[in-house]
């Protein structure tokens, strides 16, 4: 595996010790504000890792500067895995953490760019990230720049009429220095997807709306380098990784179970979850 840029920056020196740092980090900050969706961020820690760690051109010592790619989260109630993965790559200190969703803090539930060196955008009302995003890459492209957008969203808000506005502009606009990954963990809010407002055939969908579009295990770090890596999928089109996931992954009794996308670990479960997580680390 290439070694990722940031290695040695802090606590971590291999992706997936970046993405095992994000899981324990999450899982702290969500106990100690006892603040929800830790089920949703579980499965994306692996995404993240990837994304901070070896794709995005984005340096915590010039957290503006012109040329950075520019990354939002639109499934921003995951924002404490954005805010750790932050952290853990130098954007600020990782004892910021414990302020998550504290009274007077800038690190809210929904991610927040106010005052938070890193974050682009705000977001949280599902539907609202790739619209932004999709802006973005056609500003970039009519200013003549090369940097890359990358929007992160959750399988449940494609049930959003917006977000197809979006990927039917961004297609039609030919928006190659745009990047959408779905976190395709199957579960929504109260029960699966497939059963609130089923989406497959997924891929073919996106494809009819002049999409390229990759399929991956969203938890295989060398295999989602490997996607990346391969960005633009095909010139002239707009790219897609469908990321295959499992909501709450790495902790066993969080896997798969649409509990953990409001419950938040508290006692006994905050305590043998970061034993699994420790375990893992061993």
């Amino acid at each position: 595996m290439d070694e990722p840029h940031g290695s040695n920056r802090l606590g971590w020196n291999t992706l997936d010790e970046l993405a095992l740092n994000i899981r324990r980090d999450a899982v702290q900050m969500t106990h100690l504000g006892k603040s929800s969706h830790i089920g949703s961020v579980l499965s994306i820690a692996d995404i993240l890792a990837v994304l901070y760690g070896s794709f995005l051109n984005v340096d915590p010592a010039f957290p503006r500067k012109p040329d950075r790619d520019r990354f939002i989260l639109s499934k921003g109630h995951a924002g404490a895995g954005v805010y750790a993965a932050l952290a853990e790559c130098g954007f600020f200190p990782i004892d910021d953490l414990k302020r998550h969703y504290q009274d007077g803090s800038n690190l809210s539930g929904h991610v927040s760019h106010k005052g938070i060196a890193g974050v682009e955008f705000s977001t949280g009302s599902l539907g609202h990230g790739l619209p932004v995003a999709t802006g973005m890459a056609l500003a970039a492209k009519l200013s003549g720049l090369d940097h890359r957008v990358v929007a992160l969203l959750s399988d449940g808000e494609c049930d959003e009429g917006s977000n197809w506005e979006a990927f039917l502009f961004a297609g039609h606009n030919k928006l190659d220095n745009l990047v959408v990954v779905i976190d395709y963990n199957k579960l929504q809010s109260l029960k699966p997807v497939s059963e609130t407002l089923a989406l497959e055939p997924f891929a073919d969908k996106l494809r009819a709306f002049n999409w390229a579009v990759e399929e991956v295990d969203g938890h295989d770090i060398e295999a989602l380098q490997a996607v990346f890596g391969r960005i633009p999928f095909k010139t002239g089109m707009p790219s897609v990784v469908l990321a295959h996931t499992t909501k709450g992954k790495g902790i066993s009794f969080m896997e798969n179970s649409v509990l953990w996308h409001y419950r938040t670990a508290q006692g006994d479960e905050y305590t043998a979850a970061m034993a699994e997580l420790a375990d893992r680390q061993d």
